[in-house]
């Protein structure tokens, strides 16, 4: 072996060595980045979110829109029919609802999402029911949607802000309202306007101006 070989080939395992030696910095496991799948959201809290929205809206009833019957709630939501069978009014307060002078309309602007509205028109329902489902009147519901702005040719000029709101008219002139809740019970309040008993705002709500009558939308 001659003298230049073997330095060149000293020089060589040196140099190996000298890099063996060198020290590498491994990132520990905790300062790792987390993962991300961009082809989906399972995983991510956007995923989540979403998943969770669906749920929800799953959950959520049905807002039907414009003119509907009781038979077109009652199939959209259910859960009214239970609500009915469970609402307790009064005889007596029924009764006065088959019994009022002929010739007043009634309209009732609800919301099949609306708790309010469930509660008001099942104990207006289960009435009618005690009153043998005959009353002297005419009333047309009108669904709206969350935003209470659709059916806008139906809720244009009505002054609606809150649901449900029953609006009794004679003659064409709007004699008095029913706002979001009734103090004394639908049965009774409704009765109350129908009668000529009650007139103007009533509703639990403080915080109500008196509405100016409007025609029939």
């Amino acid at each position: 072996m001659s003298e230049q070989f073997f330095k060149g080939f000293v020089l060589g395992i040196s140099g190996i060595l000298v890099q063996a030696s060198v020290p590498v910095s491994v990132p520990a496991l905790g300062a790792q980045e987390p993962l991300v799948d961009v082809g989906s959201d399972v995983g991510t809290e956007a995923g989540a979110e979403a998943e969770a929205g669906e749920e929800e809206a799953e959950d959520e009833p049905p807002a039907l829109t414009g003119r509907v019957t009781r038979d077109d709630v009652e199939r959209a939501v259910p859960e009214w029919v239970q609500a009915e069978i469970e609402a307790e009014v009064e005889t007596a307060d029924a009764l006065r609802l088959a019994h009022v002078d002929p010739g007043a309309e009634v309209t009732v602007f609800l919301g099949t999402w609306c708790s309010d509205s469930k509660r008001e028109l099942t104990h207006l329902w289960r009435a009618f029911d005690e009153a043998g489902g005959l009353v002297s009147f005419e009333i047309d519901y009108i669904g709206v949607d969350r935003d209470k702005e659709q059916p806008e040719e139906l809720i244009e000029g009505s002054g609606l802000a809150y649901v449900p709101t029953f609006i009794v008219r004679r003659d064409g002139e709007e004699v008095g309202r029913i706002v979001e809740e009734a103090p004394d019970g639908i049965v009774h309040d409704l009765a109350a306007l129908l009668t000529g008993e009650a007139s103007g705002v009533v509703s639990a709500r403080d915080d109500l101006e008196p509405v100016s009558p409007n025609p029939e939308p």
